[in-house]
C-alpha cells in the first residue's frame, strides 16, 4: 500500500511531465522551425505572400483563380504562425493556371467512355527569402474522374474543390514541409 507521501510525490511527478511536455510543445510551435502541421520555416520567417493566380488555361473556369488564390493564401495561414501580406512576403508564392481539361478515361466495350477526368494544372514559383535553397518552380497537376453520363457543368463545382484542396496541399508540402 502506498502511503501520503508517495501519493503526493507521484502526483507532483504526473504534474510536472505535464508542464514539460507542454512547455515542450509551446516553445517548438512559437520558435518557427517547426509547427503542428510539419511545416519546417525559418525562425526569421513572419509572412507569406500569394499573388492571384490567373487563368491562362485553353478552358477557363471563371471562379478558379480566385479559389486557387484564397486556398493557397488560407493553407499557409491556417497551417503555420506567417501573417498574410499583399506583396513582399518572406516566403512568396506566383504562379498562373495553365491546364483545365476534361477527357475520357475509361473506354467500354462499345467504345465510349464510363468515366471522364477532369484535370487542373498549375505553374507555381516559390520564394524562401530566408533559404534560397527552398525556392523553385514546378508545375502541379491534380485530377478527379466523374460518370460519362454527368454534365461537366452539373459536377465541377464538387470536383474542383477537391482538387483546389490537394493542389494546395501539394504545393504547401514542396514549399514547406521537408518529407
Amino acid at each position: 500500500m502506498m502511503s501520503l507521501k508517495d501519493i503526493k510525490l507521484q502526483r507532483l511527478l504526473k504534474k510536472t511531465c505535464c508542464l514539460v511536455v507542454l512547455l515542450s510543445c509551446c516553445i517548438l510551435n512559437s520558435c518557427g522551425i517547426y509547427s503542428f502541421s510539419g511545416a519546417s520555416i525559418p525562425a526569421e520567417a513572419k509572412t507569406v505572400s500569394v499573388q492571384y493566380f490567373p487563368n491562362n488555361a485553353q478552358l477557363v473556369n471563371p471562379l478558379l483563380s480566385t479559389t486557387i488564390t484564397n486556398a493557397l493564401n488560407d493553407i499557409f495561414v491556417n497551417q503555420t504562425t506567417l501573417q498574410s501580406v499583399a506583396q513582399n512576403g518572406d516566403l512568396a508564392l506566383e504562379g498562373e493556371i495553365v491546364g483545365y481539361t476534361t477527357s475520357p478515361i475509361a473506354i467500354t466495350g462499345n467504345q465510349t467512355a464510363a468515366l471522364n477526368r477532369l484535370t487542373v494544372t498549375v505553374n507555381v514559383r516559390f520564394t524562401n527569402k530566408y533559404d534560397e535553397s527552398k525556392n523553385f518552380e514546378q508545375k502541379f497537376s491534380q485530377y478527379q474522374d466523374y460518370p460519362s453520363g454527368q454534365d461537366l457543368n452539373a459536377v465541377q463545382g464538387v470536383l474542383v474543390e477537391t482538387i483546389v484542396e490537394d493542389l494546395c496541399q501539394d504545393i504547401f508540402n514542396k514549399a514547406v514541409v521537408n518529407w
